[in-house]
């Protein structure tokens, strides 16, 4: 509860958690702020009254994503299995996941975002997975945005690596509301919808209504070792990661 890269503050009369990723102006999802959010998690899911986890980024920017420095192949195979318990750990924690966006919110940002059962963006805010520009995948999203947004719309943005609008992602589904102050209006959909529920019936209600989500992370250690096993082994992956850290134009073989 007390890291400083993620401020925790209950509020509502003490029926929702508002986690504030505080490391502008990128909100960089490094390890330690993966261990923190993951700390918060934890504790949420022992307080009975919590209802919902609201989740946002101090400053104009949600999150620029996941550390690149952290994807080099000295550090990714400790990291990604760091990160991908996160979710495990979002998806079993019986908590309605809110998320207020605003400016960027890509790469393991927008797995975080998308990860929750409301997102409300600010007019301007950018969404994208971009990790297919850097030579990786994003394994989360792989499996979470088909769910969320169909595999068609999913197959676009992880396969381009483009970058969406608030007002095209609302199109796509992988917002659901495009509003000047998306902190405010978490708030009132939690006042009105989820503060006068009973909030254990919440938690077996949101854990029954994402059986398929948590059924699809069943398939995370597989696309785990896809990444890490057989993605890393190729040169282009490495070299990608390399060429954004060293600010040059990536060399592909394609192999």
């Amino acid at each position: 509860m007390s890291d400083p890269c993620v401020r925790s503050t209950l509020e509502e009369e003490g029926s929702l958690l508002r986690l504030t990723l505080q490391r502008p102006k990128a909100n960089i999802l490094d390890r330690t702020m993966v261990e923190a959010l993951r700390e918060e998690i934890g504790q949420a899911r022992r307080w009975a009254p919590v209802r919902s986890v609201l989740i946002h980024g101090e400053g104009k920017h949600f999150s620029f994503g996941a550390s690149v420095e952290e994807h080099r192949p000295e550090e990714v195979n400790e990291m990604l299995p760091e990160f991908h318990a996160l979710f495990r750990e979002l998806a079993e924690c019986g908590k309605v996941l809110l998320a207020a966006v605003r400016g960027q919110c890509l790469g393991g940002g927008l797995e975080l975002a998308a990860f929750c059962q409301r997102v409300f963006a600010a007019p301007g805010a950018q969404l994208g997975q971009p990790e297919i520009r850097l030579g990786v995948f994003a394994p989360v999203a792989s499996l979470i945005l088909p769910l969320r947004i169909g595999q068609a719309r999913s197959d676009d943005l992880l396969l381009s690596g483009r970058v969406v609008s608030a007002e095209e992602a609302l199109r796509m589904g992988l917002v659901d509301a495009v509003v000047e102050d998306p902190i405010e209006a978490a708030r009132a959909y939690h006042r009105e919808h989820l503060m006068p529920r009973s909030a254990a019936a919440l938690r077996y209600a949101t854990l029954a209504a994402r059986t398929g989500l948590r059924r699809a992370l069943r398939d995370l250690d597989e696309v785990e070792r896809l990444y890490l096993s057989d993605l890393m082994a190729t040169h282009d992956a490495p070299e990608g990661i390399a060429s954004f850290l060293e600010k040059r134009a990536p060399q592909w073989t394609h192999n």
